[in-house]
């Protein structure tokens, strides 16, 4: 942190300690990529807010899902009209059970699904939403499973674009193998991602309209290289970066949202 040869600070440590080191390294003058979530709640992400303000430096969130040309053509074709307005959007990242102490079911470390996969799902939704609407997706109700009354292993949320449309996001510990789909229904046809989180693993995208169904095949190169690409941009270039702290806050406004209508507690302050 005090080396004056280091610029950028990867922060990969567990969800607690990212928004209390994301806080430090912008205050030691370092440019900061931190991996998602980037603050255990609203009320940290605030602060890393402010931090960024003060440093001047470049702040990103690890949503590297959408960096990728996979998802951006999936906007360029909502966009373009042609499946017509979006009635209906569903998103999900599910995943196999961590096994038992690891850190993701830990209450005190910012653990659950929907903080380590779930986020993915209310993600994509937040960036559909403000490019049909300009503004937020809002919690209309959230369902988990918790055995222990505070770590979910399971949320489904269903939310409502301000313009009315119906969406789900779904994370969970529950299931066998990795599935990452994103489905986008309009009145005049679809757009379908089989895994929009590691589009770089199955670049597809599957579009019905008109009648007729075809398959786009983007490049098959990692989410995580599109996203550092665009951080060194932003570094480098002065180039604007969308997953920046204000998207962050917003994102974590939306988990605590949900928590809450789950009737689970929010993730703690934390402290290091």
């Amino acid at each position: 942190m005090d080396d004056p040869e280091i610029d950028v600070i990867y922060n990969a440590l567990h969800n607690s300690a990212h928004a209390p080191w994301n806080i430090k390294a912008l205050a030691a003058g370092k440019h900061v990529l931190s991996e998602k979530p980037s603050a255990s709640n609203a009320a940290e992400a605030k602060e890393v807010v402010s931090a960024v303000s003060k440093s001047g430096k470049i702040f990103m969130e690890g949503f590297h899902y959408y960096y990728h040309p996979v998802f951006q053509r999936l906007l360029a074709i909502i966009k373009s009209g042609e499946i017509g307005e979006v009635i209906k959007v569903e998103s999900a990242l599910l995943i196999p059970m961590p096994k038992p102490g690891d850190l993701r079911l830990q209450f005190d470390l910012a653990g659950g699904s929907l903080m380590d996969v779930g986020c993915y799902a209310i993600h994509s939704q937040r960036m559909i939403s403000q490019l049909i609407t300009d503004g937020e997706p809002a919690v209309v109700k959230a369902e988990a499973n918790a055995p222990d009354g505070k770590i979910d292993t399971r949320l489904y949320i269903q939310l409502k674009y301000p313009n009315g449309v119906a969406a789900l996001a779904k994370g969970d510990f529950e299931t066998e193998g990795m599935q990452a789909p994103l489905t986008v229904t309009g009145s005049k046809g679809s757009v379908y991602l089989p895994n929009f989180v590691a589009a770089g693993l199955d670049p597809r995208v599957i579009v019905e309209s008109g009648g007729q169904k075809r398959v786009e095949h983007l490049p098959s190169i990692s989410t995580y290289t599109y996203q550092l690409l665009a951080f060194a941009d932003a570094v480098d270039l002065g180039k604007p970066v969308k997953t920046d702290a204000k998207d962050a806050l917003a994102q974590s406004a939306l988990i605590d949202s949900a928590y809450l209508s789950a009737h689970l507690p929010l993730r703690p302050i934390s402290k290091i």
